[in-house]
């Protein structure tokens, strides 16, 4: 036995020592995060485990106001199983600019703050507008080479970042532990390992899904904004945060303490209710009580489709067609979603641990769920 596990020691710290020696060593913070939690990936409560960044809450809060048959009318059946079945935490509905029913799980309420994932692309998108509607940033045509060296000439632009049309050497892999996606998620500099990206096919000729093309999005914003004296989630606070009047702060998290880079591609903590906002401001077409705070036809360019072949994406935006009504949304890899159908001006939110299945279509079940389901409620409630 004391042989056994002598040996067992052994391999570990050789192990071990192979991880530092490779450069894989961000795998033991993902163990230690993770599996030592109790967790098999990534979750939703994972902020304590990382360096984050506030976000301040607005100093002119603006609450959602509620409907005057607000939470009158219950979930249905198939909505409290589907609930129960991939454990939602938050569930909005917001009507005519009012909250018409929500729903939150066991200890979680209206200000808990739960990880965005990918909800937070839609987020630094935003960004991207409002950077170039301050004059940082030309426009979507802006070489990404005009920002860091390692791309330059390649063709490279801002907008096809955002659009998912950058042909960059991302492999976008969340089950390989060698991969890049886990050692953005886990490992330190993350602007070391961005810039270490290679454009392999050319860009802006058809969409592909990278996170790494938010990440380096970011990092263009984030340079194009020196002048500010503002980094991301500051610029974030003050273009957004504030003048949408956000009840709650928010956190993003950050690669480490010494360098403080976003996780832009994920990773943003915030509450249903103020994830919202982001729907209504880009329902109204970047108009906020009044206040025009994107441009109207950055707006509409970011929820249209940039390619023919692949209607599911515009810059930023998930894009959908349910019911022969016309659907925008951020989503995240958990079922995080702020879903829009403009014409009912209705914007449906919904937060929790799990997704539905996905098969051959560009969303996953529980995206028509919510939204048939929904409307099945509104019918009940009229």
């Amino acid at each position: 036995m004391k042989k056994l596990i002598k040996g067992l020691v052994t391999i570990i710290i050789v192990g071990v020592a192979l991880l530092y020696i490779t450069d894989y060593n961000y795998i033991l913070k993902g163990i230690r995060v993770v599996y030592l939690t109790g967790h098999t990936t990534a979750f939703i409560d994972d902020f304590k485990y990382f360096e984050t960044e506030t976000i301040s809450a607005s100093n002119n809060s603006q609450p959602w106001p509620k409907s005057k048959d607000y939470n009158t009318v219950v979930p249905t059946q198939k909505l409290s199983e589907i609930h129960k079945e991939l454990e939602t935490i938050a569930f909005l509905i917001i009507k005519n600019d009012s909250i018409w029913h929500e729903t939150y799980a066991e200890d979680y309420y209206e200000a808990s703050q739960t990880n965005s994932f990918s909800m937070a692309k839609s987020v630094v998108s935003a960004l991207l507008g409002k950077a170039i509607s301050d004059g940082y940033i030309e426009s979507l045509n802006q070489p990404v080479g005009d920002f860091f060296s390692e791309f330059k000439n390649t063709g490279l632009t801002v907008g096809d970042l955002s659009s998912m049309a950058s042909g960059l050497n991302w492999d976008e892999s969340y089950k390989n532990p060698f991969g890049i996606t886990a050692r953005a998620y886990y490992d330190d500099n993350l602007a070391e390992t961005i810039l270490n990206l290679k454009v392999v096919e050319t860009p802006g000729e058809k969409y592909k899904y990278l996170s790494g093309n938010t990440q380096l999005l970011a990092m263009v914003i984030q340079k194009a904004i020196e002048p500010t004296s503002l980094d991301l989630s500051a610029y974030l606070q003050d273009k957004f945060w504030q003048p949408m009047g956000a009840e709650n702060p928010a956190l993003w998290q950050v690669d480490d303490e010494k360098n403080r880079l976003v996780k832009a591609y994920c990773c943003i903590g915030s509450n249903a209710r103020d994830f919202s906002r982001f729907g209504k401001l880009y329902k109204d077409f970047g108009k906020w009580n009044g206040k025009q705070l994107l441009d109207s036809t950055f707006v509409a360019k970011s929820i249209q489709p940039r390619f023919k072949d692949s209607p599911e994406y515009g810059y930023g935006f998930w894009l959908n067609e349910v019911n022969g009504k016309k659907v925008f949304a951020m989503r995240g890899i958990l079922g995080q979603y702020v879903i829009v159908v403009p014409e009912d001006n209705l914007i449906i939110t919904r937060l929790g641990h799990k997704r539905g299945a996905k098969e051959d279509d560009p969303f996953s079940s529980d995206f028509y769920i919510y939204i048939e389901e929904t409307y099945n409620m509104l019918k009940n409630g009229s």
